[in-house]
């Protein structure tokens, strides 16, 4: 492998981690408030089916981002709604979630673009374009450090750099903060939050809130920054993978850039080579295609350490009177 192709296939990791990063920091948000939440597949279908379809009605990717985000809202008030209010279980909320959207999404696109489904591609400002960082041509030819600036770091969408700058802003939430103190203490013993005169109704909500919200701006880019439009089932279970994900990190931020890019890395390998070859062994592509999701469930098997998950996780709480 050469110099241009090991950068190409990195670019590719850290398009293809976007989504699975934004993702598993939403999961991250929610579970250390102690709500677990395996509905971000959902969400992210969700939203990401919404952001195609008014930005293609509309011709603007930004009124399709706030349709994204605003569809996702509504799916995680729904599992707050279930979860925290009516004091469900979650897991069972949030596989109703991923059914729900899974089924929606097409029903609707079915009804307004009456193309199988999906939505019709976007084009010009449909989509987000490619940013060129400062002196990015200028730099382009100096060996090495040239075209990790250039093509690597260089010409990706808003929102790649929006979910980079999510790690350093969640990690100093969650540990530089009352809020992130808060949040990590409700997730831990509710009990003693509610006695210290904390809502933790309203600490659990809005945990599940920001979840949405970081899941909506990853569906968003799914359809109108990775690809160019709505298809059926197009999370294809990134929601699930950035879960696995999140327990691999161990629900710690700069862990959890580490473990998609991982999973990007994975996945960036599958698209470029269709077989593999290893001291004479062919690889099919199909073997490198499941690569992410066989990593997925070795980790979720427990060979990669023991995750311990915030105490209260799962538990909804009761407030004693």
């Amino acid at each position: 492998m050469d110099f241009a192709t090991a950068i190409a296939i990195l670019d590719s990791t850290l398009r293809l981690a976007t989504p699975l990063l934004l993702a598993c920091l939403a999961g991250l948000y929610s579970e250390k408030s102690g709500v677990f939440d395996i509905g971000l597949e959902g969400k992210m279908l969700m939203a990401a089916f919404a952001s195609a379809a008014f930005a293609f009605v509309s011709g603007s990717v930004w009124i399709g981002l706030l349709a994204g985000i605003a569809a996702s809202l509504l799916m995680a008030g729904l599992h707050g709604l279930a979860s925290i209010t009516f004091r469900g279980n979650q897991l069972i909320s949030g596989v109703a979630i991923n059914f729900l959207a899974a089924g929606l999404t097409v029903v609707i696109a079915q009804s307004w673009f009456q193309q199988g489904g999906r939505t019709p591609s976007l084009l010009g400002g449909a989509r987000f374009a490619p940013i060129e960082l400062p002196l990015a041509e200028t730099l382009a030819p100096v060996p090495i450090l040239g075209p990790i600036y250039a093509e690597l770091l260089s010409g990706h969408s808003i929102l790649v750099y929006v979910a980079l700058l999510a790690v350093p802003l969640t990690w100093w939430v969650l540990n530089r903060t009352r809020f992130g103190l808060r949040l990590r203490a409700v997730g831990e013993n509710p009990e003693a939050v509610d006695t210290a005169g904390i809502s933790v109704i309203r600490l659990r909500y809005t945990a599940v809130l920001i979840c949405g919200l970081l899941c909506g701006i990853a569906g968003a880019y799914l359809a109108t920054g990775l690809q160019a439009g709505f298809v059926k089932d197009m999370t294809a279970g990134r929601g699930f993978i950035a879960l696995a994900a999140l327990i691999f990190a161990k629900w710690r931020p700069w862990h959890a850039l580490g473990a998609c890019l991982l999973f990007g890395f994975l996945q960036a390998i599958a698209l470029r080579y269709q077989n593999l070859e290893f001291w004479g062994i062919v690889i099919p592509g199909q073997f490198t295609d499941a690569l992410p999701y066989i990593l997925t469930v070795v980790i979720l098997a427990g060979f990669v350490g023991r995750a311990i998950p915030p105490a209260a996780g799962g538990e909804p709480y009761v407030k004693e009177r």
